[in-house]
């Protein structure tokens, strides 16, 4: 592509290095309003810049990406999941789209744990308990969680954030590590290993009859959609704790609610939802449910990195370059 001073159209507000940067180099366009674009305002977008940066906010449905007289030629996703974009449908409109991989792995790993802990040791329950000003003081049997430390962990989606967790499960907590993949990512992808003594499990109900605690970390996909069901749900022990900073809609949000009311789970841990922004009403009266707001990335170091590596792409495709990472 060979553009004097490209448009670019930017969907949400972004970390302030990142978009003096693009202020520098494009002419640029952001949201004042940090509101999500309706499905018209993606449609302008997509007619009036040459490239659209946009987050997974962003629902580019195929009825959007089939707007005519397009203009735009790249979606430079600031995050790694790209299933809010219809890519059939954006291969077709012959959009690129790229993502921003490798740098959320730490921190989204790091809330796993934090929700782990927060969920089995009752530390959400506990703040809540003390902030109404009723605790009357430690008591020896007053609020007894579970420990982490020796636990087995289940891992779904072995993948570089599924991994980062496992290391830090196992080294902190002394967790055993059992994961669940399609395929073996220390094959795969040997660079980022697990542990050593991590165990690959044939099945996924083997897995969750194993798991004292099991951790999400699989994309969004259809097969991947709703596979915390009433049934899977069941496989898993009513000691047992689940965590996700996956995607939302990989666990039946009112299954989740029914065995966390009936006690057929001990508690869960989310940072993402079915239907997000919008948390299932349920979720938000149980105290064995601890409910994040899609915090997995929320640093201010990740989130600065994610906004330049999606710079990155912008600066390849404007160039003429292979884009370093793209999806599409």
């Amino acid at each position: 592509m060979s553009l004097s001073r490209p448009r670019v159209i930017v969907t949400r507000k972004m970390p302030a290095p990142m978009e003096a940067r693009i202020t520098e180099l494009y002419d640029a366009e952001f949201n004042a309003t940090d509101t999500p674009f309706t499905p018209e305002q993606l449609s302008a977008a997509l007619q009036n810049a040459d490239i659209v940066v946009t987050t997974v906010t962003d629902k580019w449905l195929p009825s959007v990406l089939e707007t005519p007289n397009r203009r735009a030629k790249l979606l430079a996703n600031v995050g790694v999941g790209v299933n809010h974009i219809a890519q059939e449908a954006a291969r077709a409109a012959g959009l690129m789209v790229s993502n921003t991989p490798d740098v959320v792995t730490d921190d989204t790993a790091d809330v796993a744990i934090a929700l782990m802990l927060m969920v089995m040791r009752r530390l959400g329950e506990g703040e809540r308990h003390l902030r109404t000003g009723t605790w009357g003081g430690l008591r020896p049997t007053f609020m007894l969680g579970r420990t982490l430390r020796g636990k087995t962990l289940g891992i779904i989606g072995y993948g570089r954030i599924g991994r980062a967790v496992a290391r830090a499960a196992h080294d902190a907590f002394g967790m055993k590590i059992i994961y669940h993949a399609p395929r073996d990512p220390r094959i795969d992808d040997p660079s980022t290993a697990g542990p050593a003594d991590a165990v690959r499990v044939a099945s996924l109900e083997a897995l969750l009859g194993q798991s004292d605690v099991v951790s999400l970390h699989c994309p969004a996909t259809p097969e991947t959609r709703h596979l915390m069901n009433a049934t899977t749900l069941a496989q898993m022990p009513s000691h047992a704790f689940l965590v996700n900073t996956a995607r939302g809609d990989v666990i039946d949000e009112a299954a989740l609610v029914d065995a966390l009311k009936s006690g057929r789970l001990a508690g869960a841990g989310l940072d993402v939802y079915e239907f997000e922004p919008r948390v299932t009403a349920e979720l938000m009266t149980l105290e064995n449910a601890v409910l994040l707001p899609h915090l997995g990335s929320a640093t201010i170091e990740t989130r600065t990195n994610m906004g330049m590596r999606a710079l990155s792409n912008v600066e390849a495709f404007v160039a003429g370059r292979e884009l370093p990472d793209r999806v599409v």
